[in-house]
């Protein structure tokens, strides 16, 4: 990610340290060091510690974790409904009956299609289908769709990254004497329980036992296509196709923000190594537009979520997003690199666009509504819906408040919101349904529409409704972290340690350090006039470990440091490659004037 595409940071209120569970970690360290850290590896206590927070406690637990396998994928079984959405697929490949796939038009509903289409597809079926336009259809399936696609043959309807609430879509589809499977990973409606269909496959649904409760509406699709395709060929299955759907699956389960825990890290971290060897041509064009060149150096989730996916959302932004499955689906390099490229053009557009947009808002920031409120709804006429989720993300990271933004069209408010740990956005919104023509999504974030003459009153009561359950010390995005570790036990052995938790993202975070009373070395240094690079002191030998902080060029300022100016840091572990000045560094995330001594809250 370059420099110009990193985010302000986050409102921090207060730093906290992460409490210790001393005897889960003595535990966790004193178990048999080749399940988890490898042949005669000792596993350091640091490291037990940064599991044991991740929910590990055992040595199996940390092998899995350390060292995923495609062995340590969940029985596609376990799901409730998966037997009857497998044997209704079975019987319409053998009768040569038509199936459509109804999606989403986000990175998620694109690769999950893809994903299903492939693997029906593989076993001999006949398959179509329809991933919505977002201004005009909007989301969820379409009674229209469903009509034609009844006119035109097809018996079997599968939705994917969508249909939980589908409820009308679900009489529908009854009605016109089809049946339905529903793949998702959206929260069900608590008040109307479940849609009429066949099978559901859902974790989150009521009764399932499914182990991982955090999967994407692409990893639903994964597991249904893994238990199709083991029951043809079991071998094949685990040693051709499933690593290969993999690659997609990484992308989709890093851009929709799910845990990187269980059998999400398990996807990724192998997907993330399976993509370093793009053999179809429509990654391979992606990859290119995006400037990722695996061959130069290793992918992160950073090049998925910063690089790869906004390209892909923002066919279902600004555009048509079947072309996504186009991309991924056709064996011509050409049309592949056409499709790549408008992509790219896209996403430019939708930069564009949202800067625009994110001006108005900033400047509506400044007035006393929004100031006083705890929860902020934001609406405005001509924004682009295809950015408005986008723009709630930017307002939450500025002011570390819950953020709803609304485009007006035609009497219809559309909206997206974004929140923060503390506060469990679905429910806020469930407060008030009866304002809304439809709305969904889960405790981070959610969409709906609502009639525009309604948007006061949503804005009075979502206010009333924070006031009451959100406190303002819990506004904004406290900054966590992980242990205590002073300057002087920073070294490559610890980085290569640190490396064994990546792939890193939601919920895996890459650690974040706390070091108290450092000083600076030697006069910081301004780069570009908005980074920073400080030296700071070890010990007291006079040797000096070289930080940088993006961004913080105004924060340097405000605090008035300068050479032998004592400092609390926030840092990560970093290696610098640089042929001439390379070698460990740190990374600031944040930076504040020493404190009393002690560390920050625990």
């Amino acid at each position: 990610m370059s420099t110009s595409e990193v985010s302000p940071p986050r409102i921090r209120p207060k730093w906290i340290i992460r409490k210790p569970d001393k005897a889960a970690e003595e535990a966790l360290s004193a178990t048999d060091r080749s399940s988890s850290a490898g042949p005669n590896a000792a596993l350091p206590r640091l490291m037990a510690r940064l599991l044991v927070a991740r929910g590990i406690r055992n040595a199996e637990e940390a092998r899995q974790f350390l060292n995923p396998r495609l062995d340590d994928l969940h029985d596609p079984y376990l799901m409730l409904g998966m037997d009857a959405a497998v044997g209704r697929i079975q019987r319409a490949i053998a009768d040569g009956e038509s199936i459509l796939i109804y999606g989403d038009y986000d990175v998620d509903g694109t690769t999950a299609v893809v994903l299903l289409k492939t693997a029906i597809e593989r076993l001999g079926g006949t398959v179509r289908f329809h991933v919505p336009h977002r201004l005009r259809e909007g989301y969820g399936m379409q009674r229209e769709i469903l009509e034609t696609a009844a006119r035109e043959g097809v018996r079997l309807v599968i939705s994917v990254d969508t249909g939980i609430r589908a409820f009308a879509a679900a009489e529908a589809v009854s009605e016109l004497g089809l049946d339905l499977i529903v793949t998702d990973h959206h929260l069900p409606e608590q008040a109307m329980g479940l849609p009429k269909a066949l099978a559901i496959l859902n974790p989150n649904q009521p009764g399932c036992g499914y182990p991982c409760k955090h999967l994407c509406g692409a990893g639903v699709a994964f597991k249904l296509s893994q238990a199709l395709l083991e029951v043809q060929d079991r071998t094949l299955a685990r040693t051709k196709l499933l690593p290969s759907f993999l690659k997609l699956l990484a992308i989709a389960t890093v851009a929709d923000a799910v845990p990187l825990l269980g059998e999400n890290r398990v996807f990724v971290a192998l997907g993330i190594k399976a993509l370093e060897r793009p053999v179809h041509s429509g990654l391979r064009a992606l990859m290119h537009v995006a400037q990722i060149d695996p061959a130069q150096r290793a992918l992160t989730p950073i090049d998925i979520g910063f690089r790869l996916a906004p390209r892909i959302n923002a066919a279902g932004r600004m555009d048509i997003a079947s072309e996504v499955v186009e991309l991924f689906t056709t064996k011509d390099p050409l049309r592949a690199q056409a499709i790549a490229q408008k992509l790219e053009q896209l996403n430019q557009e939708r930069r564009n666009t949202e800067a625009a947009a994110l001006a108005q808002i900033l400047a509506m920031l400044d007035q006393e509504q929004f100031r006083d409120s705890r929860c902020l709804v934001i609406d405005g006429d001509g924004w682009h819906r295809g950015v408005i989720g986008i723009l709630a993300s930017r307002v939450v990271d500025r002011t570390g408040k819950p953020t709803l933004v609304l485009a007006h069209e035609d009497g219809e408010a559309y909206g997206s919101g974004r929140s923060i740990p503390a506060f469990h956005l679905l429910n806020a919104i469930e407060s008030c349904h009866d304002l809304f023509t439809r709305f969904g999504g889960h405790a981070h974030a959610a969409g709906f529409s609502l009639p525009s003459e309604r948007v006061p009153e949503l804005r009075q009561r979502l206010a009333a409704y924070a006031e009451a359950h959100l406190s303002e010390a819990e506004l904004g995005s406290p900054l966590v972290c992980d242990a205590v570790l002073p300057l002087e036990e920073v070294n490559e052995e610890l980085y290569s340690w640190l490396r064994k938790l990546e792939p890193c993202g939601m919920d895996n975070e890459e650690p974040v350090f706390f070091a108290d009373s450092v000083r600076i070395a030697y006069p910081p240094r301004v780069m570009k006039e908005k980074h920073i690079r400080l030296q700071l002191a070890i010990g007291k030998n006079g040797v000096a470990l070289g930080a940088v902080g993006w961004n913080m060029a105004e924060k340097l300022a405000a605090h008035e440091l300068q050479q032998d100016s004592r400092i609390d840091l926030a840092y990560k572990v970093r290696r610098n490659d640089h042929p001439e000045f390379g070698g460990i560094e740190l990374e600031i995330i944040d930076i504040r004037t020493a404190q009393s001594p002690g560390s920050p809250e625990l």
